[in-house]
């Protein structure tokens, strides 16, 4: 259950976050009644925060224009969200300005509280990514701006270096998808006058423009790319059986990377990757027996991986063997 003050804060948080409100609105966000509304509006208004009231039918809240906010206090929890967030975002894809990122990161170390700070920086010193890493990269740029078509549903010109030639195309995107470390965008192609699916590392020149389309409702950008790139040939088709039972499978297979199949043998697992040699890490790393049915360049990977591992050679130092004897 809320508490008072929480209510005070979460009041702030809103107007800090829509600049207006009506108390209407406020109301239904928080559960309350409007006259609750408006004696947290007057607490905040005895703590110095410069609220305005706007009279009339129509009337609402909001901050007094420049007014700036103190810095945001975070939670513990929030605080780990943060800085996690920011030291997997590289590793994502969405940033390579890698300066920036340690930047933020200080910022808001600098500013937290010492137990909470301590906490942070142990996780951080802690914790590696253990995830396979992009193979191409889209630029903060790229990603924003389709961002933004995508929220204010305008179209964007682009050219498009696909494996067969380059393209100048306008397309109207309807969602952004991020799958084993690429970002795609879905949505529609006004040159080939079809749903297609682009990788945005291969965009080369982008612009936003002022032309405006209808998303169709309900538009699943996700259920739409898994089902757009199961067609497409300018990655390597991939099926596997995987000796083991469906439940245990999605637990290692992500719905949007791949598609499982109950078999007699096993399940079926369908994909495409751009990168045989990731897939075969992650085959190597599965907890049971494979079969791969295609590509048969898959099995040049695993060969390949199955030659490093073996080299692998265990040489104890002089003091690990003075401890062994000893131990003996």
């Amino acid at each position: 259950m809320y508490q008072p003050t929480t209510r005070v804060l979460t009041v702030l948080e809103l107007l800090q976050t829509y600049g207006r409100m009506s108390s209407a609105d406020m109301a239904r966000r928080l559960e309350v009644t409007q006259r609750s509304v408006r004696r947290y509006i007057t607490m905040l208004q005895d703590l110095g925060i410069p609220v305005e009231t706007e009279r009339g039918r129509n009337g609402g809240y909001r901050l007094r224009p420049g007014f700036k906010l103190p810095p945001l206090m975070f939670t513990n929890n929030e605080a780990m969200a943060v800085t996690l967030g920011l030291i997997n975002v590289n590793r994502l894809g969405l940033m390579t300005d890698e300066p920036a990122i340690e930047g933020a990161l200080a910022k808001i170390t600098r500013v937290l509280p010492e137990a909470v700070r301590n906490q942070v920086q142990t996780v951080q010193d802690a914790t590696v990514m253990d995830d396979a890493p992009a193979d191409s990269r889209a630029s903060a740029e790229t990603v924003f701006t389709f961002s933004q078509g995508v929220q204010q549903q305008r179209q964007i010109w682009i050219r498009y270096q696909s494996p067969q030639q380059e393209t100048a195309r306008t397309i109207d995107p309807y969602g952004l998808v991020l799958r084993d470390g690429t970002w795609y965008a879905v949505g529609w192609c006004h040159l080939r006058e079809a749903i297609r699916v682009f990788r945005l590392d291969r965009v080369h020149r982008f612009r936003l423009l002022a032309t405006t389309f209808a998303r169709p409702p309900e538009f699943d950008a996700r259920e739409m790319v898994h089902d757009q790139l199961g067609n497409r040939h300018d990655e390597p088709q991939v099926e596997i059986l995987l000796h083991t039972e469906v439940e245990r499978a999605r637990e290692w297979v992500s719905i949007v990377s791949a598609s499982l199949e109950e078999s007699g043998q096993g399940v079926i697992m369908r994909c495409n990757t751009g990168s045989l040699e990731w897939l075969a890490m992650f085959l190597a790393s599965m907890p049971w027996p494979v079969t791969v049915h295609r590509p048969p360049e898959l099995m040049d990977h695993l060969a390949a991986l199955s030659s490093r591992i073996a080299t692998i050679a265990y040489e104890p130092t002089d003091r690990e063997r003075e401890g062994v004897t000893t131990d003996g």
